[in-house]
């Protein structure tokens, strides 16, 4: 008997041998664990240094274990290992302990998985619930204490881990849960971020706070029984509250960080972007791009009020009893200028009664006022209704959009709104070195990804007039020369038909000079003028101001029929207002790899591409659009500022582009399916109060500055009438005109003799001899 057991326990020793020596010949190699690089999380940074986007497949941030605090380390060490450096990767008496105490509670409470275990498991094996895996994971966790220190292990083991809500690692999960980098957690944070890994979903406190309360003060205990916490700090700890940031907040500049993303998956590769780590610095203004989100969104609902109201979202059965899940419960606390769901529960003699989830809602007659004009279909022109009865306009039951006016103790005073449907775009650029400081692509990322800033194309309309002008200015032309605003046709030969353009209002002037005919919008001088200059050199000077879009050559171009990037013409107008100097727009100013590396950093060289002269000119007549023209509105932003509205045919686009020598800003308004507007939304009424919102906000940052006049530029009192010299007529006085030297009048209008003239020297006295 005593042989046999010999001999049996010496075969099952042997076979155990055997699988443990099967097992780890099949095990990957550990000799690249010292130098393991896990897929990482690229950030992208505001010129500031402010995060706005991240790019990853595991939202993980590399961080080395001296950077992360030592109270974060005792935590998980306490909660998950607490005899980690004293075991040799195998805690037999962990074992026995966590055996003993699910023996005694009667289920399994407690596991004996140490930190090195659980790192083997997370870098190399499943997840799957067998003895082979299991076995595995012992040799392997055996195998990593003899190649790696215990500091090692720990940091592969803090950055590696699963955090819950898409965090990985513990500086992901720091910023994931509180936004807020390792340095600023407290002991509080600290325990709860610990006891995470075990379950992230079953502690996740947007799920389950109790619960997740409850296990960060399992660890809190267990940091106090191992010496790490003395009592009053653990009481301290539990009765701190912990202040977590929501998830799916909305991300910063989405079209802008999404422009990012695309070049650099264009130049280093997917692989690189999404699991290389690298830091991303663009050249965003963080304040600016929230400027100009913010003047986006409420120009754009001030101009679909104008429109039309587009009725209720929908109506539901007041009977129902899940009445508040109808109107969208309310998560978190109301605040002023909040966008919610509301249900209408009365209409009163004159107002509305709502209901906002569980909070009741009032809504004055005079905050629905814009509802009057009822749209009933997508023609803006046709489907318009005017109702002036505004309690027909809702009945109980009606699902409307609404925003948080004013809060009261017992009600909740909002006005009624709803989302735009029309499109659009905003970019802002700084002339002197083409950096894009602020970029939107539209009224919502979430609703439409498609980049209308940058990839969308439209026609200018007049927007487009200022290159025309600039190259007139350019062939020895002048802001006084004159030219005929009058009714013409055009024969189209190739189409055999007549082109007749139009002025705005159907008006006409006479002669002008370039100067009011751009101040002005003068069609039918503008084109006159194409005409004169020439289609193919206008095109030419285009390209050269940085135009790459193709253009109609055709005398419609003075129209603005050919449709611009919004980036491109802002970037033209950019070139005007920094003294001829082009600058490609760029938005990444440095890329540095994992290790710190700089990859690429952005070279700004100016080119000048047209003489300082021609672009102090069409500067110089823009600012008259401010002063005295289509763009006088804009006289409130209180500087020196030029710029040019447009407007295309059927009100479709609405454009303003402009600015000052340290910003210039474009503008453009339109639906995407390219309809209608509506009557009288114009590049001046749709666009420009968008511009000077964001203007007047983005003008804070920036020191006021004129443009400078260059050296060849001379001023002369002139006719107006004539462009010439000033003759000193009676009651037409002379007005000062900019030149380039050489190019000035030297002679004086003839003086028109009038017929009263004659009267007059009949009537003068006789004089002695």
């Amino acid at each position: 008997m005593l042989v046999s057991f010999v001999t049996a326990a010496s075969l099952g020793a042997l076979a155990v041998c055997g699988l443990v020596w099967h097992l780890a010949n099949d095990l990957p190699p550990l000799d690249q664990l010292e130098t393991y690089q896990p897929s990482l999380v690229t950030q992208v940074y505001s010129s500031d240094q402010q995060r706005i986007g991240q790019f990853f497949i595991e939202r993980r941030i590399q961080t080395p274990l001296v950077e992360i605090p030592e109270r974060f380390r005792r935590a998980v060490i306490a909660v998950e290992d607490v005899r980690f450096f004293e075991h040799p990767g195998l805690d037999y008496i962990g074992m026995l302990r966590a055996a003993w105490t699910n023996i005694r509670r009667g289920g399994k409470v407690e596991g004996a998985s140490t930190i090195t275990q659980q790192l083997a498991r997370s870098l190399f094996l499943s997840s799957e619930r067998t003895f082979d895996r299991k076995l595995r994971e012992l040799i392997l966790a055996y195998k990593m204490e003899l190649v790696l220190t215990k500091d090692k292990i720990l940091e592969l083991y803090l950055n590696q881990i699963y955090f819950g809500q898409g965090a990985y690692g513990i500086a992901s999960a720091s910023q994931t849960y509180f936004g807020k980098d390792l340095s600023g957690l407290t002991i509080a944070e600290a325990a709860f971020l610990a006891g995470l890994p075990k379950s992230p979903n079953h502690y996740s406190p947007f799920k389950a706070y109790d619960r997740a309360k409850k296990r960060q003060e399992h660890v809190l205990e267990r940091m106090e029984e191992a010496g790490f916490l003395t009592a009053g700090e653990r009481e301290d700890a539990v009765a701190e509250t912990l202040n977590f940031r929501r998830p799916g907040g909305e991300q910063a500049a989405p079209y802008f960080v999404e422009h990012v993303r695309q070049l650099l998956v264009a130049k280093y590769g997917e692989t690189l972007v999404y699991k290389g780590g690298l830091k991303v610095v663009t050249t965003l203004n963080l304040e600016m791009q929230k400027a100009a989100e913010a003047a986006f969104a409420v120009g754009l609902r001030e101009l679909d009020k104008r429109q039309g109201w587009r009725g209720p979202l929908r109506t539901v059965d007041l009977a129902l009893p899940a009445l508040p899940a109808v109107a969208g419960a309310v998560s978190q606390a109301l605040k002023v200028g909040d966008y919610r769901e509301a249900v209408v529960t009365k209409v009163a003699k004159d107002h509305v009664l709502l209901q906002i989830g569980t909070e009741a809602a009032r809504l004055a007659f005079e905050d629905m006022a814009w509802a009057k004009r009822r749209l009933a279909g997508s023609v803006i022109a046709k489907d318009a209704v005017f109702n002036p009865n505004l309690k027909q306009a809702l009945k109980p039951g009606d699902v409307v959009e609404v925003m948080v006016k004013k809060l009261e103790r017992d009600i909740v005073h909002v006005q009624l709104e709803q989302t735009p449907l029309v499109e659009g775009g905003l970019i802002a650029l700084e002339p002197g070195n083409g950096a894009i400081l602020a970029m939107v692509g539209g009224y919502d990322f979430g609703r439409s990804e498609y980049n209308r800033a940058i990839q969308a194309h439209r026609q200018p309309g007049s927007a487009f007039k200022p290159i025309i002008y600039a190259a007139a200015l350019n062939q020895g032309l002048s802001p006084a020369s004159m030219i005929l605003d009058a009714p013409v046709v055009y024969e189209q030969r190739q189409e055999e038909k007549t082109w007749k353009p139009e002025n705005y209002g159907h008006k006409s002037h006479g002669m002008v000079s370039l100067r009011e005919a751009l101040a002005h919008s003068y069609n039918l001088a503008t084109v006159r003028l194409l005409d004169k200059v020439g289609i193919r050199n206008v095109i030419e000077f285009a390209k050269t101001v940085g135009i790459s879009s193709p253009l109609a050559a055709d005398l419609s171009l003075g129209l603005g029929s050919s449709s611009v990037g919004l980036l491109e013409l802002t970037s033209a107008y950019g070139v005007l207002l920094n003294e001829g100097s082009r600058l490609e727009p760029y938005a990444i100013v440095s890329v540095e790899d994992s290790s710190g590396k700089l990859l690429e950093a952005a070279e700004v060289q100016p080119l000048p591409v047209i003489s300082k002269e021609t672009a102090y000119g069409i500067t110089n007549m823009m600012e008259d659009v401010i002063q005295k023209g289509t763009g006088q509105a804009a006289k409130v932003i209180g500087r020196p500022i030029a710029g040019k509205t447009g407007t295309t045919n059927e009100f479709i686009n609405a454009w303003f582009i402009g600015g000052a020598p340290n910003l210039v800003t474009g503008v453009y308004v339109g639906f995407d399916d390219s309809r209608s507007l509506g009557e009288t939304e114009s590049g001046a009424h749709a666009a420009l109060p968008i511009w000077i919102n964001f203007m007047r906000e983005a003008f804070k940052q920036l020191p006021v500055m004129g443009f400078s006049v260059p050296e060849g530029i001379t001023f002369v009192n002139i006719d107006p009438s004539t462009g010439l010299l000033d003759g000193e007529q009676e009651g037409q006085p002379g007005t000062v005109e900019l030149f380039i030297k050489g190019s000035e009048p030297t002679q004086a209008p003839q003086r028109r003799l009038d017929p009263i003239d004659f009267y007059k020297l009949d009537q003068a006295p006789e004089r002695a001899p």
